[in-house]
This record gives structure tokens, C-alpha cells and sequence, in this order.
């Protein structure tokens, strides 16, 4: 099989000589460390290290390789040669990827702090061994999930690329313009503008008697942990892709969440792809002051809604 690349993380009280510690017992194992990045904390310091293994190392190996020198081993986790990529150019890239495309936060971030490798845990597990870093952006908090802890300076990089976002939202924000009134049968984009009808649990955005648009109200989901008294509803939303980019999302969203909260929900979730950058603006543009959790390949958007104006259905 050969040697293997491991990105490890280990945490030790500041004191002098700890990473001369940790280097010594690598280079008397026969690993070679090819890259080092330290999180440097009140009380203690935190260390990524990519490693390179002889061949038949697991991850029990390198635990009791980081914890034979003396440090708390946090993290072991299978890498590529891409993990050995300068760690200030990869914050530059990112930023150039937030300037080009705001709408692109969430998966950006989420590729930053490596939290969309975490591993797949079973049941109630999972949320407790997932570590959260959330922003905010407008109004609205992103959230990311991974098995290794964040450490104090990567909150503040993600705070401050969260800053970068709001900051060019703001600078990028011109008013809407009104809307073009219909001109016989011509669609939208042409002229046409669509109506919105709600039927029951549903909400669809009309054009010339053709659906576009589509969002539904489901049934209550079981409440999580944190929820105790809340009604949970899932919503699904979908505007045809011949009609997006324009304000039918964010118009769908806006009226199912209230049309949720006349039904009796206090929050709704609506779950997508990780890499759906229309999430973002759709959401901002709402005015919904939502949370969006990046877990694995899942965007999760979650709306309390219980404050909404009530949307009346015939």
C-alpha cells in the first residue's frame, strides 16, 4: 500500500520545547512531517500537522505516536497532497471565490475548514461529536459542522470572511426594479409577471395558467433535542429552470414560511445541495433571519417563523 498522507490535530499547554517533543518521536518512527499549522491559544496550542506514515499505519498509529510525546491527540484523518497546499494562499483563494460570487459562502467556507469531509456518525451520535462554527451574514447565521474542534482563530477567519460577504452584499445591493406589467400573452422575462396561489399546504408562482414555481408545506417532523415547544415543518421549493434568477424563489420562500406559520409551524427547514448557491441571496432576500447548516453534502436552511404575518388561504 505504501506510505500515507494523515492530517493530524493535537493540542498541548503552551510551553517551550512541546512541537521539539512531537518531532523527535516522529523522526523516531519514521514519519515525516511535511507540514505544520499552529493555532496558538491562551492556555494552549493547537497544531495541525500532514504527516506522512510507513506503510500499514492506521489512524490508532498515529494517535498513539501524538500522544507518546507527551501531546492530546484531537484528530487523525486520512489526507491528499492537496492538504499540503500553503494555508495563506488557500484563505486568498478563498476570499477571491467571495468576492467573484457572495452567493458561494457557505460551500466556500465549508471547503476552507474541511468541514464537508466530516465523517458520517450513526443517530444522536453525530450531533454530539460535531464541533459548529457559525457566522453571520445580514441577518442570516451560516453554519458549519465537522468532527475536529474549531479552534479561537479559525472563529475569527471565518468571522472575518463572513464580514468580507456582508460587506460586498452591501456594496453590491442596487433596488429592485418594478416589476413589468403584462403585455397580452408574452411570458416572463418578455413582459409577463407571475401570480401566486395558494392551494391548501401549497403555494405555486403561475405564468399564463403554466406552473413555474412550487413550494409545499409538509407534515411536522419529530422535535430535536433543542426543540421543545417548537413545530417543526419541512418545505420543499422549486421554480422551474428556465424561470429562476428571478425573485420567484425568494418571493415562494417568503410566502410558504407564512403560509407555515398560518398552518400552526414554528419553524420550517428546507434541505438542499450543498453547492445550491441560490440559497444565500434567497434567503437575504426574504428579509428571513434564518440559519443555514453545512453538513457533508446537505444544506439545511431552518426559519422560525412563529413572528411571520399570517398568510390567508382560501
Amino acid at each position: 500500500m505504501g506510505s500515507m498522507l494523515w492530517r493530524v490535530r493535537a493540542s498541548l499547554p503552551d510551553r517551550p520545547g512541546g512541537l521539539a517533543d512531537l518531532a523527535r518521536e516522529c523522526a523516531e518512527r519514521g514519519v515525516d512531517i511535511r507540514a505544520v499549522q499552529v493555532f496558538p491559544g491562551v492556555d494552549a496550542v493547537t497544531d495541525e500537522l500532514v504527516v506522512e506514515t510507513p506503510e500499514g499505519w492506521g489512524a490508532a498509529e498515529v494517535a498513539l505516536l501524538v500522544e507518546s510525546a507527551g501531546w492530546r491527540h484531537l484528530a487523525a484523518l486520512p489526507c491528499t497532497p492537496e492538504a499540503l497546499t500553503d494555508q495563506p494562499a488557500r484563505y486568498v483563494a478563498a476570499a477571491r471565490r467571495i468576492l467573484a460570487r457572495p452567493q458561494a459562502f457557505p460551500e466556500v467556507v465549508a471547503q476552507l475548514f474541511d468541514a464537508v469531509s466530516e465523517p458520517v456518525l450513526p443517530g444522536a451520535a453525530e450531533e454530539q461529536a460535531l464541533d459548529a462554527l457559525e457566522v453571520t451574514v445580514g441577518d442570516v447565521q451560516v453554519q458549519v459542522r465537522r468532527a475536529v474542534p474549531f479552534t479561537d482563530v479559525e472563529r475569527v477567519r471565518g468571522a472575518a470572511l463572513a464580514d468580507l460577504v456582508s460587506d460586498v452584499l452591501r456594496r453590491s445591493a442596487t433596488p429592485a426594479p418594478p416589476p413589468v406589467a403584462p403585455a397580452g400573452n408574452r411570458r416572463l422575462g418578455v413582459g409577463s409577471v407571475p401570480s401566486y396561489v395558494v392551494d391548501g399546504d401549497v403555494v405555486r408562482a403561475v405564468v399564463d395558467g403554466a406552473v413555474v414555481g412550487l413550494a409545499t408545506v409538509h407534515a411536522p417532523v419529530p422535535p430535536g433535542p433543542d426543540d421543545e415547544g417548537a413545530v417543526v415543518r419541512p418545505v420543499t421549493l422549486r421554480v422551474d429552470a428556465a424561470w429562476q434568477r428571478r425573485g420567484i424563489g425568494t418571493r415562494l420562500l417568503g410566502d410558504v414560511c407564512r403560509l407555515a406559520h398560518t398552518i400552526g409551524a414554528t419553524d420550517v427547514v428546507l434541505e438542499t445541495r450543498a453547492d445550491n448557491q441560490a440559497v444565500l441571496p434567497m434567503v437575504l432576500s426574504a428579509g428571513m433571519r434564518g440559519r443555514i447548516r453545512m453538513a457533508g453534502d446537505r444544506l439545511t436552511v431552518r426559519v422560525p417563523v412563529r413572528d411571520l404575518r399570517p398568510l390567508a388561504r382560501p
